[in-house]
C-alpha cells in the first residue's frame, strides 16, 4: 500500500513539475516576444527622430552651420537603420554596436544646434519651423519612452532566464540574452523646456 502512496505522489509531482516547466517555457517566450516589439518600437523611433531632425535641418530655420551638423548626423542614424546593426540583427541578439554612438552622436549634434535660445526664437517666430521643433520634441520624447519600456523588458526577462530551474532545464533553448540599449538620448536644453512655452504659433 505504501508504495501505491509514493508513486501517486510521485506521479502528481511529476505532473506538475511538467505542468511548472510548460508554463515557464511559454512565459519565457512571451517575454521574448515582448523584448523584440520593445525593440522594433525603439528602432522606429529611432527613425522618426533621425527624421525630424533632418526635416528640421533643412527647414532653414537654423543657421548653415548647425543645418549642417543635424543634417549629417540625421543621414548617418538614417543610413544606420539600413547599413549597420538593424532591427532584425538585434533580434537575432546582436549587439547594438556602432548604431549606440551614432545615436550618441546626434544626441549631441542636437544640444549643439537646439541651445535655448535658438528654440526659444523659433517658438516665439511661429509657422513651420516652429511645428518641425514639435515633431522633433514629441520623437526625442517618445524615444526615451521606448528606451525605458525596452529595458524594463528587458530586465524582467533577464530575472526570469536566471531561475535556477528555468537554467538547469534549459527551457530557454537557444535564445540569445537580451540585451539593454545604451546610448545618450538626453534631450537638449532647448527641446526639454519646449512644453513651457505655450501652444505653438500657426
Amino acid at each position: 500500500m505504501d508504495w501505491l502512496i509514493i508513486v501517486a505522489v510521485a506521479a502528481v509531482v511529476l505532473i506538475a513539475l511538467g505542468w511548472w516547466l510548460s508554463y515557464t517555457a511559454a512565459r519565457l517566450h512571451r517575454m521574448h516576444t515582448r523584448v523584440e516589439g520593445a525593440l522594433a518600437a525603439l528602432d522606429a523611433y529611432l527613425i522618426r527622430r533621425a527624421e525630424s531632425t533632418m526635416a528640421l535641418a533643412v527647414s532653414g530655420a537654423l543657421d548653415p552651420a548647425s543645418s549642417l551638423l543635424l543634417a549629417d548626423a540625421a543621414s548617418d542614424s538614417l543610413e544606420a537603420t539600413t547599413t549597420g546593426a538593424g532591427v532584425a540583427d538585434l533580434l537575432e541578439g546582436q549587439r547594438f554596436g556602432d548604431r549606440a554612438e551614432v545615436e550618441s552622436h546626434l544626441t549631441e549634434a542636437l544640444r549643439l544646434a537646439l541651445p535655448d535660445e535658438v528654440v526659444r526664437e523659433i517658438h516665439d517666430t511661429g509657422g513651420p519651423d516652429a511645428e518641425a521643433v514639435q515633431r522633433l520634441h514629441d520623437a526625442s520624447v517618445r524615444l526615451q519612452m521606448a528606451r525605458s519600456f525596452h529595458a524594463e523588458t528587458v530586465a524582467e526577462a533577464t530575472r526570469l532566464r536566471r531561475q535556477p530551474f528555468v537554467r538547469v532545464f534549459r527551457l530557454a533553448g537557444h535564445a540569445a540574452w537580451p540585451l539593454v540599449i545604451e546610448f545618450d538620448d538626453a534631450l537638449p536644453e532647448g527641446l526639454e523646456n519646449w512644453p513651457t512655452l505655450g501652444p505653438v504659433t500657426p
